[in-house]
């Protein structure tokens, strides 16, 4: 299997995740807000270091996409990007509401007829979400959603949904039908990249190093500083 760096900084938390053989090598993780731009170039670095002291040759960097974290989003694929440029080595574009469904997947016993729903906070009501399968199909393609009491029922009334996220808080108190499960502390990490990256990697899915950009499925809305005085 091949050996990849993993990047994550989709959401609040930045990590970085070295693996190879199916397994995690190495992986770090900061939880603080706000963190990104000063702890992943050191984060790269621990991956780096590793590599060279175990003298292994690294064959893809990848990234989380998104949607998420706009400024989060930049931030990880810049490093990605000229990391995968400066190594010659390609870069494998992962999707984040994919990502943290198979982080269930792989932590949780789950009914056959499941369907997954990651929810990323989007602001107020609002969260960037999908619908997956068990098989990863894409029953609702990724969308940025106001949250109500109707969201979802489509799928609700035919089986069991998984709710997750950091979306997830706030859909708990509107979303009550019975077929509704939430899953707490479920957050984007690269040490669950692993199995997708690979998988890409594999097909020879690569992204464009000039041209590939987040998934930010809505356009940037900056806010106005509020006054010291």
């Amino acid at each position: 299997m091949p050996v990849i760096l993993h990047i994550e900084t989709s959401t609040d938390v930045c990590s970085a995740a070295l693996t190879a053989e199916g397994a995690v090598l190495v992986h770090f993780e900061e939880f603080r807000p706000m963190s990104h731009a000063v702890v992943l170039s050191d984060f790269i670095k621990g991956c780096l270091d590793h590599l060279r002291k175990h003298e292994m040759k690294l064959d893809a960097v990848a990234v989380s996409l998104g949607p998420g974290s706009y400024t989060g989003l930049r931030i990880g694929l810049s490093e990605a990007k000229g990391l995968a440029y400066a190594l010659d080595v390609p870069l494998v574009g992962v999707d984040t509401l994919q990502l943290m469904a198979v982080s269930v997947m792989f932590s949780h016993d789950v009914e056959p007829d499941a369907m997954f729903a990651p929810m990323i906070d989007a602001r107020r009501m609002e969260i960037y979400t999908g619908v997956y399968s068990l098989a990863l199909e894409e029953l609702m393609a990724p969308r940025p959603l106001i949250l109500d009491g109707d969201s979802y029922r489509e799928y609700l009334d035919r089986g069991p949904v998984l709710f997750f996220g950091n979306g997830s808080d706030k859909a708990r108190e509107v979303i009550t039908h019975p077929n509704a499960r939430f899953i707490s502390d479920i957050k984007p990490l690269a040490v669950d990249m692993l199995a997708l990256a690979d998988r890409d990697f594999r097909a020879g899915r690569f992204l464009d190093l000039a041209y590939s950009v987040p998934t930010y499925l809505k356009d940037f809305q900056a806010t106005r500083p509020r006054k010291l005085f």
